[in-house]
């Protein structure tokens, strides 16, 4: 990075992912044709987070590491967003990867088009083992249209939030990410964001992202989808012209709620998931995650007969 000021700045908090950490900080630190900076809040993590980053920061100045008591992924996103320094900002998730030419495509997409405020990349979904599980592309203006649905069975933002690319000033402008999101703060913000220029999708896959049974949609799915819920509706009053103000306290109760489906039931869907996606391309992978589905969870029973009918 030049002495001036970065034109992008990646985004990316981080709690205890240690395992994974070094492969996505060299995914970001090894894009070229962009100039940028990395923004990482380490969010309490108590593993080998800290260490690791620490060790990263101080061989590459492009690398501006900030620590906090965990507070969760939205506060963090708060927090790293108002560090970025750049003219756009990248979303990064840790345990992620950014392809190459990720971040140069999307600067230059947002760099050409004054009107577009947003744009996203077609995203590679993997498992646990680095299986490739599917891909989701939503190009051009595909994702603009599924951001107009407001209605959660039709609604469809980025393929993934990781892969996006932002401009600061239109992030400033709508407010951000909100803090009453503990979870959904992605399609909250989306939401906003298209309500004020254009949103673009990518042809191409720039992302590769990791599902992980720990991961907050594993962990939060029913809040996640209670919490998406209200954006929406958020995003109905202001379309008509009311201030959604009054029905943001809902948003902390849903991000308070937890949900009624924790621990083994939730690693018992993952699994089954991960299950149902490789059964054409690799049976024998799907039938031990059923099995593991139906370990977690002996009433299970669609694990169950998908392991027993292979």
């Amino acid at each position: 990075m030049s002495g001036s000021r970065p034109e992008v700045s990646v985004v990316m908090s981080v709690f205890n992912g240690a395992d994974h950490l070094d492969e996505t900080l060299d995914s970001v630190l090894s894009q070229e044709g962009c100039d940028f900076e990395l923004v990482v809040i380490d969010d309490g993590s108590t593993d080998e987070t800290p260490h690791v980053l620490r060790e990263r920061a101080s061989r590459d100045a492009r690398i501006r590491l900030f620590h906090q008591e965990n507070r969760g992924l939205t506060q963090a996103l708060v927090r790293g967003c108002a560090e970025a320094r750049g003219d756009f900002i990248a979303r990064q998730d840790a345990g992620d990867v950014s392809l190459p030419g990720r971040l140069a495509s999307q600067a230059n997409h947002l760099r050409a088009n004054s009107e577009t405020v947003l744009v996203a990349c077609g995203t590679r979904f993997v498992g646990p083992a680095n299986e490739t599980l599917y891909e989701a592309v939503r190009p051009g203006d595909a994702l603009g249209a599924g951001l107009s649905s407001l209605d959660v069975k039709t609604i469809a933002g980025p393929p993934h939030h990781g892969g996006t690319m932002f401009r600061k000033d239109a992030y400033l402008a709508v407010g951000g990410y909100r803090s009453v999101f503990a979870v959904a703060q992605d399609i909250d913000l989306w939401l906003r964001l298209a309500e004020r220029g254009q949103v673009w999708g990518q042809d191409g896959i720039c992302y590769l992202a990791r599902l992980a049974p720990n991961s907050i949609s594993t962990r939060r799915r029913h809040e996640q989808i209670g919490a998406g819920v209200l954006a929406i509706e958020c995003a109905k009053a202001r379309r008509i012209g009311r201030d959604d103000t009054t029905l943001l306290t809902d948003a902390t109760e849903a991000g308070a709620r937890g949900s009624s489906m924790t621990g083994r039931w939730d690693r018992s869907r993952f699994f089954y998931f991960i299950g149902a996606c490789l059964s054409k391309t690799d049976p024998a992978a799907a039938r031990r995650y059923f099995a593991r589905a139906a370990r977690e969870n002996p009433l299970c029973l669609k694990a169950l007969a998908r392991r027993i009918l292979g």
